[in-house]
């Protein structure tokens, strides 16, 4: 028999979290059954909420902003890897502005809230939290992402970006600490658990498995990533949990090792070896390199020994987290980077190298691809021209059009495709931010539609089925890898005018006409069978070394 113990399973060090003050309004305290309460009024919710999700739409921590100017000073990063960190620099310098988001997908908005015994609202917190949410979306040049079920089948956008997802706890103390997340639908789609058993842990066993599964995530989330790993855990939703906090890097403070009650720990030495592992994968910064991660988070957890699940998640380049907290002495939010162009060097797009293939895409479409077929997998290529934008709804519609035999429209044979959706579009601009979309949701139509004329050049992000690869040889294809994570780029520099095509009634899944210049791309899968990522998404077959 043992005496009861209780002990936080995430036990976290000390916050050394720079903040700023929003307010010191919405604060009182007051006595009652002999302690000092901290009394928060709604309005102070509301106000954080508002001033948090605005921010991270908009600005980035300094430590990720540091971390994309280290790829550019590294020797051994590629070209690549050092053209996308240029990139997205450029994209949080203009970002930083306040008018054009980091990224089109300005995400589902994510609230976790720890509140002190000490702490009183009078209750309906997470309708003000939601409330500075709604105000935010609203207001901002944002994109409304949230679709509501009407039956199992149908939905509508709920056009104001909520609901948010709200989730507060119960703590000790005197102050009401909160997370704020904005998470993108690509990041979120590489949040995955695997239920395995004790067999997997040794280290070689370990090691091979991670090595995979990191192979196996693509880049269709926007590297660098910061990657998130968790090992054990009391259900598998914990497991998942957990691994969304780390990947925010909100558990950094957790002990580096464990201990007979089970509390979760760092292991520090196992997150080099994975770093240097995803390292060796080339993947790199999207299009080959050594980049795909800025950093690793392993956890080890608690677990039955009956399960031994395991979390993966990461935070892709729109990296967006803020910390907040309400005190008796106001209302405080993490101070993010406001000046983002003090990471950018002296470096010009010369420097970076690497030949860069002009294509105009004004010229007919069998002009276009034989251009294309000129060059080689990896080539860069900077675009020129009109291409239409559409995306999954747009898709399933013109598949509606072929099965009922009227036939491919004439725009998806004229131009090239890209698969889009753009947040909404400030006074005075072209467009909003306009990124690429993750490319896979659209593989299942790329075959049909190649048969019948269309979807001959496709522009998006990430890696895509193989499926698409042998569309592309057989009818005589291309994909196009667009740089993930520089909307806000994209919309200022490149994007020189937009129209709806059809289908206005889909808001931002329309079809759309856009001119742009000097758009950046890259060949992943050419008209002769060849995927970028085919071989670099292979395990080596190598003994890994466990060792360290």
């Amino acid at each position: 028999m043992t005496d009861f113990q209780y002990q936080d399973m995430l036990p976290l060090g000390h916050d050394e979290t720079p903040y700023r003050l929003v307010s010191r309004d919405h604060v009182s305290t007051f006595e009652a059954a002999g302690s000092t309460f901290l009394k928060v009024e709604p309005a102070g919710l509301t106000l954080l909420a508002r001033e948090a999700m605005r921010d991270i739409a908009h600005l980035l921590r300094p430590g990720h902003l540091a971390q994309l100017a280290r790829i550019l000073a590294d020797p051994d990063a590629s070209s690549n890897d050092r053209f996308v960190a240029l990139e997205l620099l450029k994209n949080a310098s203009i970002a930083a502005g306040g008018v054009l988001p980091s990224c089109q997908d300005t995400g589902t908005a994510i609230v976790m809230g720890k509140k002190g015994q000490l702490v009183f609202t009078g209750g309906g917190d997470e309708a003000a939290i939601a409330r500075g949410v709604f105000e935010t979306y609203r207001v901002q040049n944002l994109r409304y992402s949230q679709l509501a079920p009407l039956d199992m089948y149908k939905e509508v956008n709920t056009n104001d970006n909520l609901p948010a997802q709200i989730e507060i706890f119960a703590t000790d103390g005197d102050a009401y600490k909160l997370l704020f997340m904005a998470k993108g639908g690509g990041s979120a789609n590489k949040s995955y658990l695997y239920q395995e058993t004790k067999a997997l842990l040794n280290p070689e066993s370990l090691l091979s498995f991670v090595e995979a599964k990191i192979r196996a995530l693509g880049t269709a989330a926007c590297p660098p990533y910061h990657l998130a790993i968790v090992v054990g855990g009391t259900s598998a939703e914990h497991t998942l949990k957990v691994a969304k906090l780390a990947s925010a890097r909100y558990l950094d403070t957790l002990p580096a090792e464990g201990n007979a009650r089970g509390r979760g720990f760092r292991d520090r030495d196992l997150e080099q070896k994975v770093l240097e592992l995803a390292q060796r994968t080339g993947i790199g910064a999207q299009f080959g390199g050594k980049y795909f991660c800025h950093d690793v988070r392993v956890i080890r957890l608690p677990r039955h020994g009956a399960s031994c699940p395991v979390g993966i998640a990461v935070s892709c380049s729109a990296d967006r987290q803020a910390l907040g907290k309400i005190t008796r002495e106001g209302i405080f939010l993490e101070q993010l980077e406001a000046d983002p162009a003090k990471y950018l060097p002296d470096t010009t797009d010369a420097e970076l190298g690497g030949e860069v293939v002009k294509l105009d895409l004004r010229r007919p479409m069998r002009e276009i691809r034989a251009e294309l077929s000129k060059s080689p997998i990896r080539t860069r290529l900077s675009l020129s021209g009109p291409m239409i934008v559409a995306r999954d709804i747009a898709h399933a519609k013109i598949k509606e059009r072929l099965d009922r035999g009227d036939g491919m429209p004439s725009y998806m044979q004229e131009f090239m495709v890209y698969y889009a959706g753009p947040a909404k579009t400030p006074a005075g601009y072209a467009s909003g931010s306009f990124g690429p979309t993750t490319a896979g949701r659209m593989d299942a139509y790329v075959d049909l539609f190649q048969a019948n004329g269309g979807s001959y050049v496709m522009l998006a992000k990430g890696n895509r089925s193989p499926a698409v690869t042998a569309a592309c040889k057989k009818h005589g294809g291309f994909y196009l890898g667009s740089i993930g994570g520089p909307a806000a780029r994209l919309a200022k520099d490149c994007i020189k005018k937009v129209e709806v095509l059809e289908y206005p009634e889909l808001g931002m899944e329309a079809v759309w006409k856009i001119e742009v210049e000097d758009f950046p791309a890259f060949i992943v899968v050419d008209d002769k069978g060849n995927d970028f990522f085919a071989d670099i998404n292979k395990p080596t077959g190598r003994k890994l070394d466990v060792a360290g």
